[in-house]
């Protein structure tokens, strides 16, 4: 298996959860190599999504590249903020909210919500060397809590709550969180195809 990856992001939060859930392979970002990466997700889907980036950026560089896309589906608002979870709220052209600006977005459009079910996708794609990929995609079910409740993780970690943990996401150890995760759940699978792949 060959033990180093350029990752297809400039989330730093993203690069730390994906060096836990790939041990032993030393992971690059595209500010490592020297690269100025941007890549416009417009797809339909997270599939199409991961699969751009990571073609864009296999075209740029010629080396294996992880990619993943993520967003949260919430149940009661039509699949809200779904693909646009990381620009939501935010004007084409105009400054991405934080993190904590989306949250509050997203609870305060969800107030009167009686069902509050919703769930994490997440997409991962790796190019090995063109066409050839492998990629997985998993979801993580919880439902939507108050109020934002922890530290950890990133992203709307702290609005979703796990009822059958107590906690919401962003009140889980890295350890809990990687086991337990949309990202982690893709990525054991991916390592998986990755590792048969090669065999």
């Amino acid at each position: 298996m060959r033990r180093e990856l350029v990752v297809a992001t400039n989330n730093a939060h993203k690069v730390r959860e994906f060096t836990r859930l790939f041990p032993g392979v030393r992971l690059l970002t595209p500010s490592d190599l020297g690269v100025a990466f941007d890549f416009e997700e417009n797809g339909s889907t997270y599939l199409d999504n991961a699969l751009g980036k990571a073609r864009h950026l296999f075209s740029m560089i010629g080396r294996p590249v992880l990619a993943d896309d993520s967003g949260l589906e919430v149940q009661g608002l039509g699949g809200e903020p779904g693909i646009r979870s990381s620009r939501y709220g935010s004007q084409p052209g105009g400054p991405k909210l934080n993190d904590a600006d989306r949250c509050r977005l997203l609870l305060a459009k969800a107030e009167a919500l009686p069902d509050r079910s919703c769930f994490f996708v997440c997409c991962i794609v790796l190019v090995i060397e063109e066409p050839r990929f492998f990629t997985a995609q998993e979801i993580c079910r919880g439902t939507l809590a108050h109020e934002p409740r922890g530290s950890g993780g990133f992203g709307y970690d702290p609005i979703v709550f796990l009822p059958e943990r107590g906690r919401t996401v962003a009140e889980l150890s890295d350890r809990e969180k990687d086991r337990l995760s949309h990202r982690g759940r893709a990525a054991r699978r991916v390592r998986a195809l990755w590792r048969r792949g090669l065999a």
